[in-house]
Formats: structure tokens, C-alpha cells, sequence
């Protein structure tokens, strides 16, 4: 059974006006009783289920720092692309950019053509379905290719009987390393390959350099990324370029941490701004 047709949405959210590109006057689109559709950037929509994986703060990251460093893309790969949410975002700002994003898992493909439609955007999108770790020959390369991919091997935790949320967590269809080996393959000349990963335990950091390094990439810049100012576990977000494209692959940037929410549980000032380049309201 399915809902009401969307169409779309007021243009100002509790007094923010909502930024960018609006979609076509007559898209609709039909949700499902198990799913919603929900505001991303801008007027922009996105598809999730209720009881699967949603879009994060780790995807606003990814896609900011990647279009961030990458400001004139032409064409976007995102690996593992889940529902679409890293590549939409990364699509309001790259107003021009063609992308093209896999997903292994059927469902998740699915809803991000539908939010990709609903969008506007299915003229300059190629949706696969398809394992990123062979599904992509044909693909050419990318002026910037991104990562959001799972944090933790499958033995070191319990996996959720929802597919969704399993395969976001754990490394079920390759790791760290393979979305580097990935990248490497399909990264033009001068391009970067922007990607999301926890900075602690330290082992976690080392698997990041130690990836990119295996696939003749080098991480020239990076900043540590906390969820809430004092925890000990936070995340990281990295730009990499191809290490031959380097005069000197050992050079590394760290740049000066992010927080997102602060020891009163406000959000950050700077994370507030983040938000805005992105076409999301600074409050929330």
C-alpha cells in the first residue's frame, strides 16, 4: 500500500529560505508505507525506509569536503552509494557535474533513482546497481570520486537483520582498502578521491593511510571530525590524490578539527555553517 503522491514542498523551512535549484513544477513521486521522503539540500528530497538505513552526518562530511577541494568537477563517482545521499548533496553544489554512483544492495539503488528523479537530476545521473568492486569498467574516470563505506570488519559487532543498516556498518562487501583501490582505478589525473572513516581507535586511522598508500594514492590533507565535543570516538574526513601526481607524496596536511555538537549540546558554529554551504538550515 502506498501514500498519497508527493509533490513539491513551501520554500521556506521556520523562516530559512530554502537555497538552489527548485525541481519541476509537476514531479511527483509515490512513497511506500514503509518509506519516507524527507528534505536534504535545498529543495531537495530524499527516499529512505523508516526501519533501514537513513542519510547521516558522516554523508554531509563526505560530500562537503570532497566538493569542497574539488569545486569544478565534471564528472563524480560515489561508491557504495546507498540511497543516493552523498551524491545528491555533492549534485546541489556541482550544479554542471555528471555523476555516476553504485550500490550493491537493490532497494537502496532503487530509492535513489526515485529521489534522483524526483530531483531533477536523472538527466545527468547513472544509477547502478552493482558491486563498485567490478561493476565499473566501463565508467571512464572522475575529476572527483567519493566514499562514505563501512567502518567495521563483520567480526566485530553484532549485524542487524535489516540489510541496510548491516551492510552501512560492517565491511560485508570490501573495506577500506578496496574503496581506495577503487578510486585509485577510476580517479583522472589530478583528481581526489574524498572519503569518510573513524580516526579512533588509532588502528582505524592507520587502515586509511595504509589503504590509500596500497593503491598508490597519498592523503594530502585531513581533519579529525568530532560528533560531540569531549568523546573519545570521532571520525575523519580525507582528500587523496594519485601519489604520482605528486612531487612529494609525503606531504600532509592536518587541518583544524571540526566539532559537530558541543559539551551543552548545541550545535557548533562552524558545523552550523558547513550546513548552509550544503542548502540545509544552520539550526538542528
Amino acid at each position: 500500500m502506498k501514500n498519497p503522491p508527493i509533490c513539491n514542498v513551501a520554500p521556506t523551512f521556520k523562516g530559512w529560505t530554502k537555497p538552489g535549484p527548485l525541481p519541476a513544477d509537476d514531479v511527483r513521486v509515490d512513497v511506500a508505507a514503509d518509506e519516507t521522503i524527507d528534505a536534504l539540500s535545498g529543495h531537495f528530497r530524499i527516499l529512505q525506509l523508516r526501519e533501514g538505513h537513513r542519510f547521516s552526518t558522516d554523508d554531509l562530511l563526505v560530500a562537503w569536503y570532497g566538493t569542497s577541494w574539488c569545486p569544478s568537477a565534471a564528472r563524480v563517482l560515489d561508491l557504495g552509494s546507498g540511497i543516493g545521499a552523498v551524491a545528491m548533496i555533492a549534485a546541489w553544489r556541482l550544479r554542471g557535474a555528471e555523476f555516476v554512483t553504485i550500490e550493491a544492495q537493490a532497494r537502496s539503488a532503487e530509492l535513489a533513482r526515485r529521489s534522483v528523479a524526483y530531483n531533477g537530476l536523472a538527466a545527468r545521473f547513472d544509477v547502478r546497481e552493482g558491486d563498485f568492486r567490478e561493476g565499473l569498467e566501463d565508467a571512464g574516470v572522475f575529476d572527483l570520486v567519493l566514499g562514505s563505506p563501512p567502518y567495521w570488519p563483520a567480526d566485530e559487532g553484532v549485524l542487524s537483520e535489516n540489510p541496510q543498516r548491516a551492510a552501512c556498518r560492517f565491511e560485508l562487501r570490501g573495506d577500506i582498502s578496496d574503496y581506495c583501490a577503487a578510486a585509485a582505478r577510476h580517479v583522472a589525473p589530478g583528481g581526489i578521491f574524498a572519503v569518510v572513516f573513524p580516526a579512533h581507535p588509532d588502528l582505524q586511522l592507520e587502515r586509511v593511510f595504509e589503504g590509500a598508500a596500497a593503491a598508490g594514492l597519498a592523503v594530502v590533507r585531513w581533519r579529525r571530525v568530532w560528533l560531540r565535543e569531549g568523546d573519545d570516538y570521532h571520525l575523519a574526513v580525507f582528500v587523496m590524490h594519485r601519489a604520482t601526481d605528486l612531487s612529494d607524496p609525503s606531504l600532509r596536511v592536518e587541518e583544524r578539527p571540526i566539532v559537530v555538537r558541543r559539551l551543552d549540546g548545541t550545535l557548533d558554529p562552524e558545523y552550523q555553517a558547513l550546513k548552509l554551504a550544503l542548502g540545509f538550515p544552520a539550526a538542528g
